[in-house]
């Protein structure tokens, strides 16, 4: 990989990483309830199923996946069915107030087990690390150190899209300071990781 392709890596890796979905959407929600620093440090979760998904597709193993359309589509049922869950929890969730004190679901290890659990049931983030991470590589160089390069810079880029979203959170938690409005703040986000959980089924392998 020339240095020239790496640079046009960035952006459009930077877009995808931006792009409003699962994770990031849990990231406002914590971030408006808990504070940015509860929300970027339990956003970390989402790395470990990004790196491992990397390391998949570094090795080939990622074919598999991608090649076998039942494990694919297990993948989009899991996936759907927990955001789906995450939704209902959300939507029947207690308007406790903002700042105060914290609940066992607001704990970072059970936020970062979910933006874990989020990102690894997600069959876009799968395609993104087995069609455009691959499109980067030059084949006649070795892959290996390549991959490496283009995932420590994913994931770098992603950090910097988990605090971005972390601070709108906090900006709109500042609305937040009537139980009804807090109430529904949790509703439209459940509503939401419901809508995405059901379009994950409409996901397709290229």
């Amino acid at each position: 990989m020339s240095f020239t392709a790496w640079l046009f890596f960035l952006p459009a890796c930077f877009a995808l990483n931006m792009a409003p979905g699962p994770n990031n959407l849990l990231s406002i929600n914590v971030a408006a309830r808990h504070g940015f620093l509860r929300a970027f440090v339990g956003g970390m979760g989402r790395l470990v199923s990004f790196a491992a998904m990397i390391a998949l597709a570094a090795t080939g193993l990622a074919v598999v996946l991608r090649a076998s359309e039942a494990i694919f589509f297990l993948v989009k049922l899991a996936g759907a069915a927990y955001l789906v869950w995450l939704a209902i929890q959300l939507w029947r969730s207690n308007a406790s107030p903002i700042g105060g004190t914290l609940d066992s679901d607001a704990s970072l290890a059970r936020i970062a087990w979910r933006e874990c659990l989020v990102a690894a049931g997600n069959p876009k983030a799968i395609l993104v690390f087995t069609a455009f991470l691959p499109q980067f590589v030059d084949v006649a160089k070795p892959v290996g150190a390549q991959f490496g390069v283009l995932g420590a810079s994913f994931l770098a880029l992603e950090c910097v899209a988990i605090a971005l979203y972390a601070l709108a959170g906090v900006y709109l938690g500042r609305f937040l300071t009537r139980a009804t409005v807090r109430r529904w703040f949790n509703r439209t986000c459940g509503a939401l990781l419901g809508a995405i959980g059901v379009s994950f089924l409409l996901v397709h392998r290229a």
